[in-house]
């Protein structure tokens, strides 16, 4: 019998699935307390909970956590990487950040990518499949329990196209984000497309309260399309027509992800391109140095990248010079893939 994952449920769902099994809706908030409050990975270890119930929660359900295949710690910053492999067999890869305050965690929301982005490893994969909502949410759980900490952030930015698999991904979010479990702030939660023009233009209708990135990396359609082949679906007409209509609709600014590759866009001319076409838009600019994945590239020099950096200085935008972190065990931007 397959059993119902409840880390798939939103908080209502949980109620209705509770009730539906003949039990009080007391059950529910019981349930959920111990999932994403105390974070435990056996019904057992349910202490309010009868043992009947317990073992008819066995029977039914299931609160399955992902198995730790190996982490990997870096040596120049307090990042770890985390593999896990998933109910079928396949794997992927989470990894931690910490910088001061803040500890960020960085999940994955398929298995591989099919959008065959040439800076990205995980591109190199291909597309295996969407994670299912509960392997979403247990990323978060499974790296809070291994850490020992609650994260402080939250960024949508691992392995996948996020916005190809909306549903799963805005439910997770929802139920990471509830006020009686993991209360992760939407403030502090972090998508980041590569440029899916309708989900963008969804996503802004729906007016949902967590913060959009972008993946730009070209301000030209012929760089960024040899970059990013979903640009010739989406060209940057049309990308930058629903990101206005975001900024409109949410009345926040958007993040634009830029990798600067040495040679590919790094020049004056990428800059100026750059800063005629996000002029008068309300964003924030992450300047990356490329971190490499196989490709016949390099990062540009540091000068390079401040050149790049004062050009852009008239968007009167937050602009950030990311610097890697965990690039010594390919957990950087662009890193993640798993090969099985």
């Amino acid at each position: 019998m397959i059993k119902t994952n409840l880390k798939s449920f939103s908080r209502d769902e949980l109620t209705d699935w509770v009730l539906s099994i003949g039990e009080k809706t007391f059950r529910a908030s019981q349930i959920w307390s111990w999932l994403y409050q105390k974070n435990v990975t056996d019904f057992s270890c349910m202490s309010n909970i009868s043992r009947k119930f317990q073992i008819t929660l066995n029977e039914k359900a299931s609160i399955y956590t992902l198995q730790l295949d190996r982490t990997k710690n870096s040596q120049t910053s307090k990042t770890v990487k985390f593999l896990w492999k998933l109910e079928d067999g396949h794997y992927i890869e989470s990894v931690y950040i910490a910088e001061g305050k803040r500890r960020t965690f960085c999940i994955s929301s398929q298995v591989g990518c099919a959008l065959g982005c040439r800076f990205c490893a995980t591109a190199k994969m291909g597309f295996i499949r969407n994670l299912d909502v509960h392997e979403i949410v247990e990323q978060v759980l499974s790296m809070q329990r291994q850490i020992g900490l609650k994260p402080t952030n939250l960024v949508v930015m691992g392995m996948g196209e996020p916005f190809l698999n909306y549903h799963n991904v805005i439910k997770a979010l929802w139920i990471i984000n509830h006020q009686d479990g993991l209360a992760i702030g939407y403030r502090k939660i972090t998508i980041s497309t590569s440029g899916i023009v309708p989900m963008i233009k969804r996503y802004s209708r729906e007016k949902l309260p967590f913060q959009l990135a972008v993946s730009l990396n070209a301000a030209d359609n012929e760089t960024r399309s040899s970059i990013m082949p979903v640009n010739r679906q989406f060209p940057l007409k049309q990308l930058i027509q629903a990101v206005k209509l975001y900024t409109k609709q949410a009345r926040k600014r958007i993040t634009f992800e830029y990798v600067l590759i040495k040679g590919v866009n790094d020049s004056t001319d990428d800059a100026r391109r750059l800063l005629d076409l996000l002029s008068g838009i309300p964003c924030k600019v992450n300047l990356i140095a490329y971190n490499p994945t196989g490709e016949l590239w390099d990062r540009p020099d540091d000068h390079r990248i401040y050149v790049f950096s004062d050009i852009i200085q008239p968007l009167c935008a937050p602009i950030t010079l990311r610097l890697s972190k965990g690039d010594d065990i390919n957990a950087a931007c662009g890193q993640l893939a798993v090969y099985n």
